[in-house]
């Protein structure tokens, strides 16, 4: 990250930048949808804000995601810095019930 310090940022360029869509346009669509949650609740605002320790659910064409935001970029980088920006929180689980491994 540069040395501008981010608390936090739009949802929608959040998601694209952890690499949970491939586009910025997805993410927004998938938020629109109500396929996201933010501590529980759900959004179907892809500008509601996320701040660090704002546990994210998200319901994925086969999986279903449960991530802590612990960080945020200016730009989207390598899966590498992707991975940095949150912690698996749950478990990865298909939507057929069935344990991802």
């Amino acid at each position: 990250m540069t040395d501008e310090r981010l608390e936090q940022q739009r949802l929608d360029k959040w998601l694209w930048h952890a690499r949970m869509t491939r586009t910025r346009t997805l993410a927004a669509k998938l938020v629109a949808a109500g396929f996201v949650r933010i501590n529980g609740q759900r959004v179907s605002d892809p500008a509601r804000l996320v701040r660090g320790g704002d546990v994210l659910t998200l319901a994925l064409a086969h999986t279903t995601r449960v991530v802590k935001v612990v960080g945020f970029e200016l730009r989207r980088g390598s899966a590498t810095v992707a991975q940095a920006l949150y912690i698996d929180v749950g478990q990865d689980v298909r939507r057929n019930g069935e344990k991802r491994s």
